[in-house]
């Protein structure tokens, strides 16, 4: 069954209908999805999936050359002596009806022959442009993908008609895959298992979480197991320093010098692996947002759920699962962190639905940047941090998150106030999101007072997609 991708499946269609050339480049992370959303649109079209693989460029050539035969039943053909007189082909046979081509992992025909993307130009300069062909380019590799296919110094610059990166799903996206399991089992999964498709897919709704845990990414022959790493390994030249680079992430490093210091590498090289793994779309660089005294200091996290799992809980504890002890993992070095390391991931969540909520016009206002900020007070002289900040010119809306197991009484909310005091807007809102709900008291107090919101599992529901 396919799930989700709404909008890029609609802006495909859309392209596709206006029945002239178009050059589309698709790109993304592994497993997120971009073969079965190609998969999906090519149905009932006239459409030639070609996949590359790491082969020489002759064999690809002939390889590509039998896809093509076999798509319009032409026997008895050897190959094509080029890829240009491949293109022209198919730039024949689409000059007056439509015709879908497809070259999945493109990275690959391109490191066999570095001169494709310039034959690709030349031919839809003079020839490609005026036929009815939808040529689509997908690859995996982001950062070739961005460089060589979309980048200024590419050949291929300025010829695409559009571009999709495809990211892993949201967490209102992701629970589409099991929409019987209640909002806070979600809230789990997601936090485990991230928003890649095909890690979401080996969840068993029918076993409780950590027996998923247990026998999906514990276990030695599961290919979750080694998933990160084998991941690094396929894109990196270094895997282990980018291994220590996430294992210290997820332990708290978050900062560039705690990082450098616990990998015991210089900064100025750490930044460079960093950039590398932003580049990745497994880490990301967080700044505070721009409203008071903010900091001028930015940290660092592990962007997809599962490498954040995994680098927290899997990668420092091999030892202990190589030695067939996955159950004492899960009872000892698991289940009495969850909650913690769920509750970051919480705050992830609740700046989506806020986001929902924003478009959907269901807040006293519309935001126009949402994010965390964390600076000095200078009144109590300390650091301070709040979970979230939304705002436009005269209005701030300032949010707390609590994944716990008690409800939010009053006291959260004075504490939220006083924060809010170092920033000089006119109007100001409070959002509490609560995992447990909240206290009589604190829902009669907002009731009275519509400048407070509360958020609780319940409201999220609502708005599952």
């Amino acid at each position: 069954m396919f799930i989700g991708r709404d909008y890029e499946l609609k802006k495909l269609n859309e392209l596709y209908s206006e029945d002239k050339f178009h050059f589309v480049v698709i790109y993304g992370r592994r497993r997120v999805g971009k073969t079965a959303l190609l998969s999906e649109f090519c149905k009932r079209k006239p459409s030639l999936f070609f996949v590359a693989e790491e082969y020489s460029d002759e064999i690809a050539l002939k390889n590509f050359s039998r896809t093509i035969f076999a798509h319009f039943n032409l026997k008895g053909l050897g190959s094509f002596d080029s890829w240009e007189n491949a293109f022209l082909f198919l730039g024949e046979r689409a000059k007056e009806n439509r015709l879908v081509v497809v070259i999945d992992e493109f990275q690959y025909l391109v490191n066999s022959n570095r001169n494709i993307p310039s034959t690709l130009q030349k031919l839809i300069d003079h020839l490609l442009k005026n036929t009815k062909l939808f040529l689509i380019v997908c690859g995996s590799y982001v950062s070739f993908m961005e460089r060589e296919i979309l980048g200024y110094k590419s050949p291929l610059y300025g010829r695409r008609t559009a571009q999709m990166e495809i990211i892993p799903f949201r967490f209102f996206e992701s629970t589409q895959f099991f929409p019987k399991i209640s909002i806070e089992e979600q809230v789990y999964i997601f936090s485990v298992f991230g928003g890649t498709p095909q890690y979401l897919v080996t969840f068993d709704p029918e076993i409780d979480l950590y027996e998923n845990i247990k026998t999906k990414i514990l276990d030695k022959s599961s290919y979750l197991f080694e998933e990160p790493k084998f991941l690094l390994k396929q894109e990196l030249r270094e895997p282990s320093i980018y291994n220590s680079i996430l294992e210290s992430i997820a332990s708290g490093c978050t900062k560039l010098n705690e990082i450098a210091t616990k990998i015991g590498i210089e900064t100025s090289k750490t930044a460079k692996y960093l950039k590398t793994l932003i580049e990745l779309r497994i880490v990301e660089q967080l700044k505070p947002e721009k409203i008071g005294k903010s900091s001028r200091s930015s940290i660092y996290r592990i962007k997809d759920n599962f490498f954040r799992f995994w680098y927290r809980f899997v990668f420092e504890n091999k030892g202990l699962i190589e030695q067939d002890m996955p159950q004492y993992v899960v009872e000892n070095k698991i289940k009495p962190y969850m909650n913690s390391y769920v509750g970051l991931i919480f705050e992830e969540i609740a700046v989506e639905y806020l986001k929902i909520l924003n478009k959907q016009r269901k807040l006293p206002f519309i935001f126009d940047r949402i994010g965390k900020w964390w600076g000095n007070n200078p009144v109590k002289k300390r650091e301070e941090e709040i979970d979230i900040v939304a705002y436009d010119e005269e209005n701030l809306l300032v949010g707390e998150c609590k994944w716990q197991n008690k409800k939010v009484d009053l006291p959260v909310l004075n504490q939220l106030i006083e924060k809010s005091a170092l920033f000089d807007k006119p109007n100001k809102y409070y959002v509490l999101f609560s995992r447990s709900g909240f206290t009589e008291s604190m829902i009669k107090f907002a009731m009275n007072n519509p400048s407070v919101i509360l958020i609780g599992l319940d409201d999220m529901e609502d708005v599952r997609t």
